[in-house]
């Protein structure tokens, strides 16, 4: 079972609050701008970097501002919390007969933030993230050199992530069972079509005992 963090497992909600509306606050004081300006400037890097390895990279985000992107997540760090169900489904599955993979385009020092204010690594076998590789999810080359890695087939192998376009991905690179998340910001909207089938409740594919 491969598991996306951000929108999957964990409410995105903190993720977006820190992105949209924390991170271009933090950097309007030290800059001494409106926060106007603020998001005028950070949006143009948003609309960029998308789907990029550098859009995950602390580091880079780190230089580019000259501010600490560690200091300011932990400053919300109180936001962070599971999506419904989310941890329930991860107890069932990592006490069956499954080998269960975090696999996120996360920078590794985010993956330990959200560690440290869940116990999401109690249920987690392994953690992968593209920084590993250096490599976004959304490049098909990713999955073949977390295969490489892992060595997993890829007929036998689940795959949950809310972003379509790494999904696109996984398919290219030969994934066949892949899920789409409904509702990956608690406060956002709720996607009504996808290419792939969508995931309301993990309560629906909560394995049977």
């Amino acid at each position: 079972v491969f598991l996306d963090m951000d929108g999957t497992l964990l409410d995105l909600h903190f993720d977006n609050y820190f992105w949209m509306q924390h991170l271009p606050k933090r950097f309007a004081d030290t800059r001494g701008m409106t926060l106007e300006e603020s998001n005028t400037f950070l949006s143009k890097y948003f609309r960029d970097l998308k789907g990029t390895l550098n859009w995950y990279c602390f580091d880079y985000w780190s230089d580019l501002l000259d501010m600490d992107l560690i200091q300011l997540k932990h400053e919300v760090k109180d936001k962070i919390a599971y999506r419904p169900f989310a941890e329930e489904f991860l107890s069932a599955i990592s006490a069956g007969p499954y080998r269960v993979l975090l696999v996120t385009n996360s920078h590794r020092a985010g993956v330990e933030i959200k560690m440290q204010c869940t116990n999401l690594g109690d249920y987690i076998d392994e953690v992968h993230t593209s920084h590993d590789f250096g490599l976004p999810k959304e490049d098909p080359e990713f999955w073949t050199a977390l295969r490489n890695k892992v060595h997993f087939d890829p007929r036998s192998t689940v795959f949950f992530d809310d972003n379509e376009d790494v999904l696109h991905s996984a398919k290219k690179a030969g994934l066949v069972h892949l899920i789409n998340i409904v509702k990956p910001d608690s406060r956002g909207p709720m996607r009504v079509k996808s290419d792939y089938p969508l995931l309301s409740s993990f309560m629906d594919v909560m394995p049977s005992s």
